[in-house]
């Protein structure tokens, strides 16, 4: 099998899928515009197609002319809330939505490996299952698919879980690279309301006002992470949003903020969860204010199979040369709900430069506006899934 060539001659049409795709961004756990083109993408495939029950998920098997390992290889499909500022004549066309963190290409890989591996059924020693996956963006899209039954979609659970993602700054352009072990943290959510009694602003001791006792709690959290933790633990409590009154002369009956949380480790979670509701209570109670506190936990650290991880590195540098491989010299704080597949089976998450610029730090990031991918990468992306699936069905 050579899969470079035959992606090659199926490139033109793969970076046409991902076009697509990209004009019509949907998000969260339903994209019915999105399924549309991935089934048609498949048709005429030997594929088992399953389609979600919660979700437009779509699960597709492709049975091998042998008995052997299952492997299943994952594409999310779903964009973000962000109003596109790249110009491509491919720009998003629903405004306020965009393919922003490169699922898009995500989803024209995972097409164009199923269409590699299909060519070559009767050769295959195992069965392959396709996860696409809508809802990655905080809607537990995974969750979803796993409690309908992606892992044991092809008769039995599968041995081993691969996934990709690309991105469009930090990493050179057409560079893999992945770890052994923690690759992205766990993310939990802080959602803090601080309840006083508002009045008229020019009288602040005759009210209790919530808002320098929100800041309070806001820098309290910042150095509670500096001196209840070890340096060698890495958390992040990053407030994203903070909202409190509604003219500069009236002190409001509350101030209410959210915060992400970043961890790797059970024990950090555990502690962070606990330590992080109790400060918030009783900073404002100190004050004679409440704090209604929430911590909700979200998706689980991305952990990589140290074996998987060791093979995915081995397969990148026999089909394409050393230098297209770099190991990551530490985990990032973002965060993925492929965690969950890699909990139930292993496998191995891995990161793919797509970077428009020669240099990777003068690019935007993704999530960003103005993120962007090269196409010209889609195809090598292909590949590698292609041969991850076939080689992990030989090793048996």
């Amino acid at each position: 099998m050579d899969f470079r060539e035959e992606a090659a001659a199926i490139a033109p049409e793969l970076i046409a899928l991902r076009r697509e795709l990209h004009r019509i961004p949907e998000i969260g756990l339903d994209l019915p515009k999105t399924q549309a083109v991935v089934l048609a993408a498949l048709e005429g495939l030997p594929l088992e197609i399953t389609l979600g029950k919660t979700s437009t998920a779509v699960t597709a098997v492709l049975r091998g002319g042998n008995p052997g390992p299952v492997v299943l290889l994952r594409g999310d499909m779903d964009a973000l809330p962000v109003t596109e500022e790249t110009a491509v004549d491919f720009t998003s066309e629903h405004v306020g939505t965009m393919h922003a963190c490169g699922h898009d290409m995500h989803t024209a890989g995972l097409v164009g490996a199923a269409r590699l591996l299909a060519a070559h059924q009767a050769e295959l020693a195992g069965d392959v299952v396709f996860m696409f996956q809508p809802g990655e963006e905080g809607e537990d899209g995974a969750g979803h698919m796993i409690a309908e039954g992606v892992l044991e979609a092809a008769g039995r659970k599968a041995d081993a879980a691969y996934g990709l993602h690309v991105i469009s700054d930090m990493v050179p352009r057409g560079v893999f690279t992945t770890k052994p072990g923690p690759m992205m943290a766990a993310t939990s959510g802080l959602f803090v309301t601080v309840v006083g009694k508002g009045g008229h602003a020019s009288r602040p001791h005759a009210t209790l006002d919530p808002i320098p006792v929100a800041a309070e709690i806001v820098t309290a959290l910042q150095t509670f992470v500096t001196r209840r933790f070890s340096t060698f633990e890495p958390i992040v409590i990053t407030v994203g949003t903070f909202h409190a009154g509604t003219r500069y002369n009236i002190i409001p009956d509350k101030a209410v903020f959210e915060a992400t949380v970043r961890t790797f480790s059970d024990e950090a979670l555990d502690q962070v969860e606990k330590e992080s509701v109790k400060l918030a209570e009783d900073i404002a109670t100190a004050h004679g204010l409440t704090a209604e506190v929430r911590f909700e936990r979200e998706y689980p650290a991305t952990v990589n199979d140290a074996d998987e991880a060791a093979f995915v590195e081995a397969t990148v540098k026999d089909l394409f040369g050393e230098e297209r491989y770099t190991e990551m010299p530490n985990p990032v704080m973002g965060s993925e709900d492929f965690s969950r597949v890699l909990e139930n089976v292993p496998g191995s998450y891995m990161f793919y430069g797509a970077t428009i610029k020669d240099d990777p730090d003068e690019a935007a990031s993704n999530h960003s506006p103005r993120a962007a991918f090269d196409d010209a990468v889609l195809a090598d992306g292909s590949v590698l899934l292609a041969e991850l699936a076939v080689r992990r069905m030989a090793r048996g």
